[in-house]
Parts: structure tokens; C-alpha cells; sequence
């Protein structure tokens, strides 16, 4: 039977934090793109408390210029 890969959501938002870096963006510059009034969501995803939305994601993606397979962090169970 074929193991179906998660999403390590840690990971994942060690990655986001990682792009945000590179890209040389705070998270206050994240929170003016996506027009949030507050950056808790973007600390949320940094955490990996929760992960973005899929419209969000394609944001990112785009922000960060990789596909979206290049924030998550994928991993198979045993």
C-alpha cells in the first residue's frame, strides 16, 4: 500500500520564515501585502500553528518567486 505524504507544518513554517528572509521582507512588509490588520497570522505560520490558506499560499509563492511546492515541506509517514 502506498504511503500518502503530510504536511510538516513546523517545517513548513521554517521554510516561510526562510523565504521571508531571503527576500529580504519582515513580517510587518507581509502584513501590508496581504492587508492584514495585525501579523498574527504570519507568526501563526512562522510557528507552524497553522498553515496558510491555498489563496494565501499562491500569494506567497508568488511573493517569494517558487512554486508552492517549494514552502511546503512534505513528509511520508512509516
Amino acid at each position: 500500500m502506498k504511503k500518502n505524504p503530510t504536511i510538516d507544518m513546523v517545517k513548513t513554517g521554517q521554510n516561510i520564515m526562510r523565504l521571508r528572509k531571503e527576500n529580504g521582507l519582515t513580517v510587518k512588509d507581509l502584513q501590508n501585502i496581504f492587508g492584514f490588520t495585525t501579523p498574527q497570522a504570519i507568526y501563526k505560520w512562522q510557528r507552524g500553528a497553522v498553515l496558510p490558506t491555498v489563496d494565501n499560499l499562491v500569494i506567497l509563492a508568488n511573493v517569494f518567486h517558487v512554486h508552492i511546492d517549494e514552502i511546503l515541506v512534505r513528509e511520508i509517514s512509516p
